[in-house]
């Protein structure tokens, strides 16, 4: 079928704009890849550097505090199959940017997500692109990340926290409006300011819904580990890639179940977080 009307140039105007921040914030995206580079290699290092055993007992015993034997004694068994299958170095550079990835979508989520709350004008204008942001396939958050920051960890580690944000936002805005109207007026009739009634009031009550936030936005980040590697990161997502290319169905088995205990670790710590967050009587 043929077209009289003009196509919306929108694939130039996104090429012109890459081009442009490319251009323009060359200086800052070098100065953060290298900062990232540098806190990646430094905290991989400085984990691989402790004894697997060591690492993972001390592992089973603060998941153990968190959550009780259960989780703990998974995450000794969890750890300890994955360090048999020799997949210890792999789970580190996996924890590791993971983790960095996770801190700093919180680092800016939830005082996003309290913005938000606290400014229903905020909320109607910045909703529809958090819309846009939980809607478009994790792969397109890597064409972005590619010219800022070149192939490699840093670009994953881009990807991954721009995909991963949202529920922290979301959660914790939605957190914090759902605390009882009675108890923000009580915090408004004995005088309390509002930096007062936010973290005295607001925050405490919405802690867990806000850690429901944090639990979501990591397991976000753990499903970026295999699409990541496409770009050049570590970690179990590489196994897995390469063992797409080579047709090595086993060691993608390997890496795959690894990434499971992973999240079903990390799933685990973070809900009993949460559990133990929630006010004594709250259903």
């Amino acid at each position: 079928m043929d077209w009289n009307v003009p196509k919306f140039p929108l694939d130039t105007l996104s090429d012109q704009g890459l081009d442009w921040l490319t251009d323009h914030g060359s200086w800052l995206t070098r100065a953060v890849s290298r900062t990232v580079s540098d806190w990646i290699d430094v905290l991989t290092a400085a984990l691989v550097a402790v004894p697997a055993w060591v690492f993972i007992g001390l592992a089973a015993l603060a998941t153990t505090r968190i959550g009780g034997r259960k989780i703990g004694l998974l995450t000794l068994f969890g750890l300890l199959f994955l360090w048999n299958l020799r997949l210890w170095q792999a789970t580190v550079e996996t924890l590791v940017l993971v983790s960095l990835s996770t801190v700093t979508a919180l680092v800016i989520g939830i005082p996003v997500g309290i913005w938000f709350a606290l400014s229903r004008r905020a909320w109607r204008t910045f909703s529809p692109i958090l819309d846009m942001m939980q809607t478009l396939p994790s792969f397109v958050y890597l064409i972005p990340a590619l010219p800022f920051f070149g192939l490699g960890a840093v670009s994953a580690c881009f990807a991954t926290i721009v995909f991963s944000v949202p529920p922290v936002i979301r959660l914790t805005a939605l957190g914090i409006r759902n605390v009882p109207s009675e108890l923000v007026e009580a915090s408004d009739a004995f005088g309390g300011s509002t930096t007062q009634k936010l973290f005295k009031v607001q925050l405490p009550l919405a802690l867990p819904t806000i850690m429901a936030g944090v639990n979501q936005t990591m397991m976000l980040a753990l499903s970026m580990v295999v699409i990541a590697a496409m770009i050049g990161a570590g970690g179990l997502g590489r196994a897995v890639w390469q063992s797409i290319q080579r047709l090595e169905a086993g060691a993608g088995f390997e890496a795959g179940i690894g990434i499971v205990i992973l999240a079903v670790i990390l799933d685990r710590s973070t809900q009993a977080l949460a559990d133990r967050a929630r006010p004594h009587g709250a259903a």
